[in-house]
């Protein structure tokens, strides 16, 4: 492959690990911080994100490295090669699968909408889950226990299993079991859901459940059918250059294109950060709690670096002396010396009402106390002030007297 071609297909493996790591993560958050988001089934979603998160920190960079730095990449045999091969696989059956249970879950959520609290418990999808991930530690160890093998390719630049004649059984096996089998699922699954939606569009658009019946938009039903065709189409575009060219490999014994292994490579890859994007932006409840989680998570970090900020050199007032000693003033603690030196007496923390406290707002600065006119010189709120109403009643402020000083 041309250096050139090498460049590009490592800046879009770093680019698609960046969307890939930036997306999961927003989902992960998500199932988070939104408790009305967890369910009994919220592990297949938990179990699809990680793995897809997993391969943006691990196999993408790594094949953007060997691309660009390494491009024989590291020996067949070694641990490096193995294990990152092993990693690859299992990363990649893990994601697919939880994706297809995911997809079962919420085909049964909308056609067996009454009996579903009875079929998906919590021990039975943590029972599912466990099965999925003995499967793919299962397929992904078959190779090390030389049913199949591990190797690195040239037009990959990657460790993946080796597409051979030698190694057809084990090819044929994961082909079929740990892609094929979940993507055809995936696939029918959503199918089906599309029909019954659109079916009850045409039917009619109320909907009811044990306490009412509630009015739904026919839009509501085609836009969940458009979204359901999208992850469908996504799916099989991803991955079918990857299996067609695993299984030319195979049975001919020829070794595909340069291009077509390296693009095919990518597009898999690219399946998984497209994955978590689709799931923010086209599912309502998830795209809801994502709106409310990002300007939050936003707000706790603009904080924390105010907070956490020096004053700017530029702001401190630097005095010197005759014997060259240098003391540096902040602003923010700078206090008058003769106020700082009078004892301030203690108060007694008063109750005052509420429309004393509007009142209060309207007494000349000169007539207050030196705490209200801070009020009144930095413009503080009416929040503000009432936080400061102790201070203001033990100080003898009536409203008899606030009334008499008012103009």
């Amino acid at each position: 492959m041309t250096p050139v071609l090498r460049v590009l297909y490592a800046g879009l493996m770093v680019l698609s690990s960046a969307a890939c790591i930036c997306g999961n993560l927003l989902l992960l958050l998500v199932l988070i911080l939104n408790k009305e988001l967890w369910s009994d089934t919220v592990g297949f979603t938990l179990s699809h994100s990680l793995s897809d998160l997993a391969l943006g920190l691990s196999t993408m960079p790594f094949a953007a490295h060997n691309a660009l730095f390494r491009p024989a990449g590291p020996p067949s045999e070694g641990v490096l090669c193995q294990g990152s091969g092993f990693l690859f696989l299992l990363l990649q059956t893990s994601s697919v699968h939880s994706l297809a249970w995911a997809t079962v879950d919420k085909f049964t959520e909308i056609c067996f909408a009454l009996s579903y609290s009875r079929i998906w418990t919590g021990r039975r999808s943590l029972a599912v889950l466990v099965l999925v991930w003995l499967f793919c530690l299962a397929s992904a160890s078959l190779p090390l226990l030389e049913f199949g093998s591990y190797s690195y390719s040239e037009s990959r630049f990657l460790c993946c299993p080796r597409f051979m004649r030698s190694s057809s059984s084990f090819v044929l096996l994961w082909t079929v079991t740990g892609a094929v089998a979940p993507i055809l699922a995936v696939c029918c699954l959503y199918g089906y859901i599309v029909y019954v939606a659109l079916k009850q569009a045409k039917r009619g658009t109320f909907m009811c459940n044990e306490l009412h019946c509630f009015y739904v938009p026919a839009k509501n039903y085609l836009r969940s059918s458009v979204v359901m065709v999208t992850t469908s189409g996504c799916l099989l575009l991803c991955w079918l250059p990857y299996i067609s060219s695993a299984l030319y490999e195979t049975f001919s014994g020829q070794q595909s294109p340069s291009a077509t292994s390296t693009f095919s490579t990518w597009l898999v890859l690219t399946g998984a950060a497209l994955n978590p994007w689709i799931t923010c932006l086209t599912q309502a409840r998830y795209r809801v709690a994502a709106w409310r989680v990002v300007p939050r998570l936003l707000q706790k970090c603009c904080r924390t670096s105010l907070e956490t900020s020096d004053i700017h050199p530029n702001n401190r007032i630097r005095t010197t002396n005759s014997s060259t000693k240098t003391l540096i003033l902040d602003p923010r603690d700078h206090t008058d010396a003769a106020s700082s030196s009078v004892q301030k007496p203690k108060l007694l923390p008063l109750q005052c009402s509420q429309r004393e406290l509007w009142e209060m707002q309207s007494i000349p600065a000169t007539g207050l106390p030196s705490a209200h006119q801070n009020l009144t010189e930095t413009g503080r709120t009416l929040q503000d002030l009432t936080e400061m109403q102790p201070c203001m009643c033990a100080a003898g402020w009536t409203g008899s007297d606030r009334s008499s000083r008012t103009i």
